[in-house]
């Protein structure tokens, strides 16, 4: 029988893989004009001059990974890089799994480049045999080498990570698209010029004038807002005008695909179906508390303890956030119940196929609230910060829905996206918003464009409404501003 990874194979599939070493270019279908927050801050690291860092991107399917490798292929080939001492090689491929990385990166210094300068890009890299601890031989032996890499199954990375990457690599999230880079992205006309340092904890400091301005100006963003709830952050289907076809990828390429093979393959789950019962549980009960044992008896008795590793796996993939309980009140968090964000508002429709839920205001509310966490939890994951939930203690039902907790203090965030979004003198975003030392800011996010400023409470830290897609895109916009202090060298 012939060999399959012979050296001519797998040579044809790295000049494939890589067409600048014939011509010098990138092909055009391979970019993307837009680059995201996470383009810049990869790059950063990849080319800092001081700290040696290997980059590993993480994040679901279709979230764009693999054009972000190619960004960074571009700058580095606009900077006059040589063309073959840049390498892209993606693990999904069939015929690498015949052939360890040891083996690929001799092949490419045998027969295209044996330079001591080398930039190399890995994706989906958890498919590659002992990746960690090859990435871990690179760092200690080619001072001169660059790495990027990808991995949709951030488990797996974590892990490496933690064994044997402390020092040798950091790993950056890949969320789906934040509204604001939706909105960059799907080029809409109506994009707003806003000043730099414009904030939503900064909001409460603006007179009257100024803050109808800024929201005249952001009003008629709403429309587009329905939109990216329906479509989701994937850039691909974002970009696509048929949003049946977009619904029905999310459902087969970032869902199926995930739970049916992703998860099970790496770590080794022979019973599928309840991994796939226990991700549609969530999806009906997103942004709720979950209470582990109601859930396991709903799931014919599956034990807890399963339950509880398959949500942590369903994490780790990158198919839901985990929000754990904050404390506000000094006293002590007894049970720590779990709230669960599918971690795109988007995937829930597709999965649980609902109909029209533009019209249905319960379904609106759970898709803004998912956004807003998912806003607030990538805006923040670089501080040291919490981004949890509060419940009062002692059987009250009194909850706010997002809270971050650093340093400085707390940011309080209520969303009330519904006609009537009163806020009551005893709801608990108004009794924390009395402690000015503890609290920094209270947002409630409501749902009409007109539906903005300060609450009339007596509180001493003010509590400012602003309309669900003005904050989403506020928030986005900070985040670029964070950006601009890094010189794009592209």
């Amino acid at each position: 029988m012939m060999p399959i990874a012979t050296s001519e194979n797998i040579l044809k599939l790295l000049y494939s893989y890589n067409p600048w070493w014939r011509d010098g270019v990138l092909p055009k279908e391979f970019l993307k004009p837009i680059k995201r927050f996470a383009y810049h801050e990869a790059m950063k690291l990849f080319t800092h001059p001081d700290l040696r860092r290997y980059v590993i991107l993480s994040g679901a399917r279709r979230v764009g990974k693999t054009t972000l490798l190619y960004q960074m292929i571009e700058a580095l080939l606009k900077q006059g890089v040589e063309t073959k001492k840049i390498i892209y090689i993606s693990f999904d491929h069939p015929l690498l799994k015949f052939c360890s990385m040891d083996e690929l990166i001799t092949i490419y210094e045998t027969n295209v480049s044996l330079a001591e300068e080398a930039y190399l890009f890995f994706d989906e890299i958890q498919y590659a045999t002992d990746w960690e601890k090859w990435l871990k031989v690179f760092y200690d032996t080619k001072p001169s080498w660059r790495i990027a890499a990808t991995g949709s199954a951030s488990p797996v990375l974590v892990q490496g990570a933690s064994e044997s990457g402390v020092g040798r690599w950091s790993i950056i999230p890949v969320p789906t698209l934040s509204f604001y880079e939706y909105c960059e992205l799907t080029q809409v006309d109506e994009r707003p010029k806003l000043n730099s340092d414009i904030r939503p904890t900064g909001l409460v400091e603006l007179k009257q004038h100024e803050l109808n301005d800024i929201m005249n100006r952001l009003a008629p963003l709403q429309k587009h807002f329905h939109r990216y709830l329906m479509v989701g952050g994937f850039p691909e289907l974002a970009l696509s005008k048929d949003d049946y076809y977009a619904q029905r990828m999310l459902r087969e390429d970032v869902v199926d695909k995930v739970l049916k093979r992703d998860i099970p393959s790496l770590f080794n789950i022979r019973n599928a179906a309840v991994l796939e019962k226990v991700f549609l549980y969530l999806c009906f009960n997103s942004s709720n508390i979950i209470n582990i044992t109601t859930m396991s008896k709903e799931l014919d008795n599956t034990p807890s303890a399963t339950v509880l590793n398959y949500i942590q796996f369903l994490e780790r993939a990158n198919l839901i956030y985990i929000s754990y309980p904050v404390s506000l009140d000094g006293k002590k968090i007894l049970k720590v119940k779990p709230k669960i964000y599918i971690a795109d508002a988007a995937i829930r429709n597709a999965v649980l196929m609902l109909d029209n839920v533009l019209a249905d205001p319960e379904e609106m509310g759970v898709m803004v609230e998912t956004s807003v966490y998912k806003h607030l939890a990538t805006f923040y994951y670089r501080s040291n910060t919490k981004v949890g939930y509060y419940r009062k203690s002692g059987g009250s039902e009194k909850e706010i829905d997002v809270v971050v907790e650093f340093s400085q203090g707390k940011i309080l965030t209520e969303v009330k996206y519904r006609e009537n979004a009163a806020i009551k003198e005893n709801d608990a975003i108004v009794e924390m918003s009395m402690d000015k030392g503890e609290v920094v800011a209270a947002i409630v996010v409501t749902k009409k464009p007109e539906d903005y400023g300060v609450t009339p409470h007596q509180t001493s830290v003010p509590i400012m409404r602003i309309p669900a897609y003005a904050f989403l895109y506020l928030l986005g916009h900070a985040e670029k501003t964070r950006y601009l202090g890094y010189k794009q060298r592209s």
